[in-house]
């Protein structure tokens, strides 16, 4: 599933998000979300860990600028596919945050331990999902680098 959100007007930058979410409601709250700021990345959603591998080990010219995973998954961990894209020379470096209901310091130190760039509790306003998609994309997609 890929929904184009928005446009900026003279953006030369592609970017790509892409979402591992096994919650429907969950994915259509953040692309509304993301859509309040207009930016034109495309969001992609996958439901699961191999569905989300899936997706990253296709052939493509770039991996995505942001990859948003959440940790406790129906049938997997998210750590299991954090592990398997920090463990791939062509995905390695792709920026991943930790986007999940969990405040567990455990949670948080393990995420850390195997490669995650962020760790951020999902809040459970929508006004507050609004703000956090925000702050997330001004800075994932506008301030970072990445190498090339």
């Amino acid at each position: 599933m890929c929904l184009l959100l928005g446009q900026r007007s003279g953006s030369t930058v592609s970017h790509h998000i892409l979402l591992v979410e096994d919650s429907h409601g969950t994915c259509e709250l953040f692309a509304e979300a993301l859509a309040v700021h207009r930016f034109d990345e495309v969001l992609h959603i996958e439901h699961g860990v191999e569905s989300g591998w899936e997706f990253l080990s296709r052939e493509y010219t770039s991996p995505p600028t942001l990859i948003l995973l959440d940790l406790k998954l129906r049938n997997s961990s998210g750590l299991a596919l954090l592990r398997r894209v920090r463990a791939d020379a062509r995905l390695g470096l792709a920026p991943i945050v930790i986007l999940t209901t969990s405040d567990d310091t455990s949670d948080t130190a393990e995420a850390y331990a195997n490669g995650a760039n962020g760790y951020v509790v999902k809040p459970g306003v929508f006004t507050e999902l609004v703000r956090l998609t925000g702050d997330l994309c001004r800075f994932w997609l506008g301030w970072n680098r990445l190498p090339s």
